[in-house]
């Protein structure tokens, strides 16, 4: 035989074995999962995250909103009026009612950054504000805090209780969905919790 005919018989010979080994690398399917996987375990885990925080949110929106409700409960019946609970002390009040989830530290009872409550009495319920304060046109303002005040009335009085949270977002793929404050100084945006309530107290 030829030295050519060898070199092309063991080319072919090559060939043949090369070919059915290539179709079975190509059929393959052992670790397609692990690697479809790592693929997908970032944006599904950022999904279930999103999911989870923005359940959290919302739970925390309920439960200052319950605060309100028993606040305004206690101030309707004659519980707290102005000669009984100062300030502080219905702040105090206020943190201890949300603390399962939310919790209040001296400083922030002292010196809110993120709970604002307002408590006001007004003489006729169309003078109770319906919007809420933000320090200019914008959707997306923060919120104005220089005209909250605690002035609640006393027997008869109507008032008005309206609470804020900066509910910090930790998720970034959920941070543009559901936050109601955007600086626009470039500092991170927020879910705004807001509750509100306007009642007439009682002849205590």
């Amino acid at each position: 035989m030829k030295e050519t005919d060898q070199v092309a018989d063991a080319t072919a010979r090559l060939h043949r074995w090369k070919r059915p080994r290539l179709t079975a690398f190509a059929r393959s399917r052992d670790g397609a999962a692990a690697i479809e996987f790592a693929l997908l375990a970032i944006p599904y885990f950022m999904v279930v995250f999103a999911i989870i925080e923005t359940f959290v949110a919302f739970a925390g929106e309920q439960l200052v909103s319950n605060a309100v409700d028993t606040m305004s409960r206690k101030m309707r019946t004659g519980q707290i009026t102005p000669a009984n609970t100062n300030a502080t002390a219905f702040r105090t009040a206020f943190c201890n009612e949300i603390a399962i989830l939310i919790t209040c530290s001296s400083t922030e009872v002292a010196t809110p950054s993120k709970l604002f409550i307002d408590v006001q009495n007004f003489s006729t319920f169309a003078a109770v504000p319906t919007t809420i304060p933000r320090t200019s046109t914008s959707t997306y303002a923060d919120i104005k805090t220089s005209d909250f005040k605690y002035l609640p009335g006393g027997s008869g009085t109507i008032n008005m209780v309206r609470a804020y949270y900066r509910w910090q977002i930790i998720t970034d793929l959920i941070r543009p969905y559901i936050s109601s404050v955007r600086p626009t100084d470039g500092s991170s945006s927020y879910f705004l919790i807001v509750a509100t309530t306007a009642f007439q107290n009682e002849q205590y």
